[in-house]
């Protein structure tokens, strides 16, 4: 039952995660022709500096709170008694981070051209507040996230096309991704009702969530300064141009990572309740699996991204953004190192197994190098330089992690997991090569997808991949009912 629950879960997060993909496969092309580099520049810094804030509001809140209440989820006081206290805490940080942000605008004049932008921007910190979006995800209700997040990309979708139009139009297009992304969250005030009852309390047991929550957040701290340190520091030490270009290239790898990475945020749950019951033998079948899963697409994500970087680049955001190609090429390599890293090593185990101190050193470490690094290349090789200290961060991310992998935890011919998708790619690599002599780019591009995604199928099917096989046995199940 477990098993089939959480396959359940993976199909209709799966389902989720590819309208989050094909949402931006639709409006990312328009809007980079509409807006061109310098409004794209100036949406994405307004959204680092937005980050920060938002940040001290959540704490890195959302992680821990899917753990903790996942494990008390089938009491329905104790969980009402829990989600209350971690709302509670969130509304009174949410609070603060509103507080320093004003502070913020009216202190530093270098943000004044970007203050109307930044306020509309800062108003999704407000709702994932009010939203408490982890006690769904605690529940394991992927339906209801399913469903809730399709229909507000719809809407948001037929707004962009409506009111975003021409190149000043881009506080409009701030406006219209807050709904996207977090406008879902009001919904919850009156859905989460069925699971609990979750109110502001004055009993918010600071002692007991305030320790693994400054954790979460020392964690999530250093995560977003790697994640949107690169952007701030080439908004403010080269200009709006520069953060364009990274910016097109970031949107496409946070794609390719959103349609992997989805897998982890349904196994969290579980693998909290398996290591609290020090239940290795069935978390060592789920790690298995989700490593399996994390290779076998994502390896060729990274294969064919690093050799169509530049028709990728050109067809998805316009000849204007021909410059981010390189930028493409060594920011996809941070991401095959998370595949193993950041994502199964530390989402997939060590935040479940409860070693977020540990994680969050290693974030803290990672972190200042990205921040030393940046400032010291950024103003030699700009949008180069911020892409290339992501992949090297990424490295060592995955290095460090290694190191605190407990000894239980033991991936069976962890190679079977490594070779069919290897080889795959290396027939991926040879297409590529194969067709750069098409002139046409949209063929090229087509035909280069298309052949690499037909001969990686095959290789995987003839060479027996685990997630392949398992697969087609559930279809044939399918078929004989």
């Amino acid at each position: 039952m477990a098993s089939h629950n959480l396959k359940k879960n993976a199909l209709l997060n799966g389902i989720k995660t590819i309208s989050s993909i094909i949402f931006p496969l639709i409006t990312f092309p328009y809007i980079t022709r509409v807006l061109l580099p310098d409004n794209v520049g100036k949406v994405n810094f307004g959204l680092s500096i937005v980050s920060y804030f938002s940040l001290i509001a959540t704490l890195g809140m959302s992680t821990y709170a899917v753990r903790e209440c996942a494990r008390v989820k089938s009491d329905k006081n104790n969980l009402s008694k829990t989600a209350s206290q971690l709302f509670s805490i969130n509304l009174c940080t949410t609070v603060i981070a509103y507080v320093l942000l004003a502070i913020t605008l009216l202190l530093f004049r270098e943000l004044d051209n970007y203050r109307t932008l930044i306020i509309i921007q800062s108003t999704s910190i407000l709702f994932t507040a009010i939203g408490a979006d982890w006690l769904n995800s605690a529940m394991e209700d992927f339906g209801y996230i399913t469903l809730r997040t399709i229909a507000f990309q719809a809407v948001s979708l037929i707004l962009m096309f409506l009111f975003v139009r021409e190149q000043d139009d881009y506080i409009i297009y701030a406006l219209i991704t807050v709904v996207s992304s977090s406008g879902a969250n009001i919904a919850n005030i009156w859905y989460r009702r069925r699971y609990c009852n979750v109110k502001f309390t004055s009993d918010m047991e600071v002692k007991r969530h305030g320790g693994p929550i400054l954790a979460f957040f020392a964690m999530v701290l250093s995560t977003t300064i790697f994640a949107n340190a690169d952007t701030t520091m080439l908004g403010l030490m080269v200009g709006d141009h520069e953060v364009g270009l990274y910016s097109s290239a970031h949107k496409i790898v946070h794609v390719v990572s959103q349609l992997v990475q989805s897998i982890i945020f349904v196994l969290i749950p579980r693998l909290s309740i398996y290591f609290s019951n020090n239940d290795f033998e069935n978390a060592n079948k789920l790690l298995r699996k989700l490593l399996n899963f994390n290779i076998s697409l994502g390896l060729p994500c990274v294969t064919g991204l690093i050799m169509v970087a530049s028709d990728a680049i050109v067809v998805f955001a316009g000849e204007e953004y021909i410059g981010a190609a390189s930028v493409l090429r060594i920011m996809i390599l941070s991401f095959a190192f998370s595949l193993v890293g950041g994502s199964f090593l530390g989402n997939g185990i060590l935040l479940p197994m409860g070693e977020e101190k540990y994680y969050m050193k290693v974030c803290l470490i990672t972190a200042a190098c990205n921040v030393i690094l940046n400032y010291i290349f950024i103003p030699l090789f700009q949008a180069d330089a911020a892409a290339a200290t992501s992949a090297f961060n990424g490295f060592l991310i995955f290095i460090l992690l290694l190191l605190r992998v407990d000894k239980r935890i033991k991936i069976k011919n962890i190679g079977k997991v490594f070779f069919s998708p290897v080889v795959g790619c290396l027939f991926i690599v040879l297409i590529c090569f194969a067709l750069q002599g098409v002139s046409n780019l949209y063929v090229r591009l087509i035909l280069s997808v298309g052949l690499s995604v037909m001969a990686y199928g095959i290789v995987l099917l003839l060479l027996k991949n685990e997630i392949v096989t398992e697969v087609i046995e559930m279809m044939k199940k399918k078929l004989k009912k």
